[in-house]
C-alpha cells in the first residue's frame, strides 16, 4: 500500500485525538529495538532523501513548463503549516516554487466572490504553489462563527469541488493536506510560545479564543474533508503531533505524487548539442 493510500481521508472521517500521534512510518515499526532518538535520526535522514528526490523532480517540472502542482495545507493553529513549508522546500531552488499565505480578506476581496482572490494565486505551468491556509477558510471559519448557514456551507463545498475540478482538468495536480494535531499538543505549543521571549511574536491572542471552539472546528473539518475529497483533489490526514513524522509523511505523499506525473527533462535539441561556444 502506498503512503498516499494509507493517509487518504476516509469517507466517514473522524478526527480522533489519538490519531494525531500516529507513528506508522517510524523506523521503530520495522525495528522495535531502536530507541526514540535513533529512530528519529533515521526518520529525519529518510525525509532528507525524499526531499532530495523531490528537488530533482521539481527541476523537471519547471523545465517542462507543462504541468502544475498545488500543495494545500490546512490545520488548526500551531499545527505546523509554516514548518511543513520550510521542511519540504528549504533545499529546493526558488525557481518554480511559490508560497501563498491567506489572511483575513481585504475590503476589495470581500467585494468579490470568495474564490476570486484564490484563483489569482493558483500555480502557473511549471510551478509548485503552496497554499498556507486556503479557500477552505472561507467556509470553515464562517460556518463555525455562524456567518453562513448549513445550506450555504453545502453550496460552497459544491462550488469548491467544481473549482478544483477545473484546475485539475487544466493541468494542475492538487494535493490537499490536513495537519492533524491533538488539543493537548496545541496547548503545549501555545504555552511554549508564551514561555520563550523569542517566540512570543508568534503568539496571537485570537488563537486562544478560537481554541475554545475546538470541538466545533473538528466537526467542521470532518465535514469539509468528507464533502471535498475527490480523486482529482484528494485529502490526506497527516498526523502532526510529531514534527519528524509530519515531515516524513508529507514528503512521502508529495514524492509519490510527483513520481506519478511521469516528469522528465524536455528532449535534447540536436542543433544545440552540436553547438560550440567560442
Amino acid at each position: 500500500m502506498t503512503v498516499r493510500e494509507q493517509f487518504r481521508v476516509a469517507r466517514d472521517v473522524k478526527l480522533r485525538e489519538q490519531d494525531a500521534g500516529d507513528f506508522r512510518l517510524s523506523s521503530r515499526v520495522d525495528d522495535a529495538k531502536l530507541g526514540k532518538a535513533e529512530a528519529k535520526a533515521q526518520d529525519r535522514a529518510k525525509t532528507a532523501g525524499l526531499i532530495a528526490r523531490i528537488a530533482e523532480l521539481q527541476v523537471m517540472l519547471y523545465a517542462q513548463r507543462r504541468q502544475k502542482v498545488l500543495l494545500l495545507l490546512q490545520g488548526m493553529d500551531t499545527s505546523g503549516k509554516d514548518g511543513t513549508v520550510r521542511a519540504m522546500f528549504s533545499q529546493i531552488s526558488p525557481m518554480g516554487i511559490r508560497a501563498v499565505g491567506f489572511k483575513a480578506p481585504t475590503d476589495i476581496e470581500l467585494a468579490h466572490d470568495y474564490l476570486w482572490r484564490v484563483h489569482q494565486k493558483v500555480p502557473v505551468k511549471g510551478e509548485v504553489a503552496i497554499f498556507n491556509r486556503s479557500h477552505y477558510e472561507d467556509v470553515l471559519i464562517t460556518k463555525v462563527q455562524g456567518m453562513i448557514d448549513a445550506k450555504e456551507c453545502k453550496r460552497r463545498y459544491a462550488q469548491i469541488c467544481d473549482f478544483e475540478r477545473m484546475l485539475a482538468e487544466t493541468g494542475t495536480t492538487i494535493v490537499k493536506v490536513f495537519l492533524h494535531i491533538s488539543k493537548d499538543e496545541q496547548r503545549e505549543r501555545l504555552q511554549e510560545r508564551l514561555a520563550d521571549p523569542d517566540k512570543q511574536w508568534k503568539f496571537d491572542p485570537n488563537d486562544v479564543v478560537q481554541r475554545q471552539r475546538w470541538d466545533d472546528y473538528q466537526r467542521a473539518y470532518e465535514q469539509a474533508l468528507a464533502a471535498t475529497d475527490c480523486d482529482h483533489a484528494p485529502w490526506y490526514v497527516v498526523p502532526a503531533n510529531s514534527k519528524t513524522q509530519r515531515d516524513l509523511v508529507v514528503a512521502s505523499i508529495l514524492l509519490e505524487t510527483l513520481e506519478g506525473m511521469k516528469l522528465a527533462f524536455p528532449p535534447a535539441d540536436p542543433k544545440l548539442t552540436a553547438t560550440v561556444v567560442e
